[in-house]
């Protein structure tokens, strides 16, 4: 058999998808401090191994194969290491799929930076996968409680999500929502001005390598021309309004627009079109992403007055405006088989079956993700300890440092004493607050 356009364009997806990962390790490792940054990206980069593992054994299995108590999840053992698709088309299906998991776990990661154990994340990391990710990728997408056969979704109508609003986003902004609250807010959150990001033009990068690899993202599992044309246009415009919103926004209430706003503002209009995506019209596209752009916005200006220490922003812009362009769904969805949005004519029902997707992910995701989170901070505990977090955990951690601030000639290696504490020349310095940013 010879590869058809549409597997070769699976292949590019899969390439673009797999992108986004390194690309959230540069967006992210930007926005953290400067002696936490290696931390950070690493934090991503090693999702991207642990949960290849866990996709490839058994992830694939649990999101969709054989239904298993009561849909709430598929067969892990059905399709067991991926054995018995050898030969057969549907690898190309798992290994797009293994990527959607991959991005999904790590974006957790932004909300506890500069903070955690880089052990305890690497256990959170294949458990999450494994309990949270593939049985509500099922529920969602494989034949489980939310789809048309589901115990719900045939009762209800089948929810749409096109590409990760549930599945993705709202999991991701849950789940780092009850990581915060477990892990606790930084040393000085609020009141430190050191806590900033410290490399925007990285955070820039990055934001562009997540919105070029987000077309593979949206428009991967496009079936026809007509549909990829307009995912693909929807994919530009939402988060170009949203950039403005966000932009418009900080201006209003600030003062001044930032990149860090405008970088911030292409994430969350992509986050909202992703379960819209092929089910809205273009101009309501940028209609939902600059509605997103502000929400998500004002969202993250809030965390300081709720004293919620979102580091990187992952609930007001993944959780917010996940959640923005799920729900607006209910009203702009295009008709199509039978259902449309309140504003063509649909009435109420799939904006029903919209909240109640909504309900069932928020609640699956929290109850689970707490159980993980507090038997890790029971065990092996989620947090490094006040020394090390001041210290900065790029050196406590992995003997490294991101930058040769000191201009040292040894490199990025930091030998240790066997407290941790660095013992290159200018260490000091930085354990007094590293205000070289």
């Amino acid at each position: 058999m010879t590869l058809t356009a549409a597997d070769v364009w699976t292949v590019v997806a899969s390439a673009l998808v797999l992108f986004m990962t390194p690309g959230l390790a540069l967006f992210y490792g930007g926005m953290t401090r400067a002696k936490a940054v290696l931390n950070m990206m690493l934090m991503s980069f090693i999702a991207i191994g642990l949960v290849t593992v866990v996709w490839i054994l058994w992830g694939y299995s649990m999101s969709g194969g054989d239904p298993i108590l009561g849909g709430l999840l598929a067969d892990p053992t059905s399709a067991f290491g991926l054995n018995n698709l050898i030969g057969t088309g549907d690898l190309l299906g798992a290994a797009f799929g293994a990527t959607f998991a991959i991005i999904t776990v790590a974006l957790i990661s932004g909300a506890i930076a500069d903070r955690a154990k880089f052990g305890a994340w690497a256990l959170f990391v294949p458990l999450w996968a494994t309990l949270v990710y593939a049985p509500l990728a099922f529920m969602v997408w494989g034949g489980g409680l939310l789809t048309e056969d589901g115990a719900i979704g045939s009762r209800v109508g089948e929810a749409i999500d096109f590409a990760g609003g549930l599945v993705v986003h709202i999991n991701a902004g849950v789940a780092a929502l009850i990581l915060i609250v477990i892990v606790g807010a930084r040393k000085g959150f609020g009141k430190d001005p050191n806590q900033r990001p410290h490399n925007l033009p990285l955070v820039m990068l990055g934001a562009a390598i997540l919105w070029f690899g987000w077309f593979g993202f949206n428009v991967g599992a496009a079936d026809s021309p007509e549909q990829a044309g307009l995912i693909l246009v929807n994919t530009m415009a939402a988060p170009s309004t949203a950039m403005l919103g966000w932009l418009l926004t900080e201006r209003i209430r600030d003062g001044h627009a930032t990149s860090l706003g405008g970088a911030s503002g292409v994430i969350a209009g992509l986050v909202a079109i992703t379960p819209a995506c092929a089910n809205v019209s273009p101009v309501w596209a940028m209609v939902l992403g600059f509605v997103s752009g502000i929400c998500s916005a004002v969202a993250v200006g809030l965390k300081y007055r709720l004293k919620m220490d979102d580091s990187l922003d992952v609930i007001g812009v993944h959780l917010v405006s996940g959640l923005v362009g799920t729900v607006a769904l209910g009203f702009i969805a295009l008709p199509s088989e039978g259902t449309a949005g309140l504003f063509y004519g649909g009435g109420f029902g799939l904006l029903g079956t919209q909240l109640l997707a909504v309900v069932v992910s928020v609640v699956y995701c929290a109850v689970v993700t707490t159980v993980i989170a507090v038997a890790i901070d029971k065990t092996v505990g989620f947090r490094i300890t006040e020394e090390e977090e001041i210290q900065g955990v790029d050196v406590t951690t992995h003997a490294e440092s991101g930058y040769n601030l000191a201009g040292d000639a040894s490199g990025s290696f930091l030998p240790r004493t066997t407290t941790g504490a660095s013992i290159r020349p200018g260490a000091a310095a930085e354990t007094a607050g590293d205000t070289r940013r």
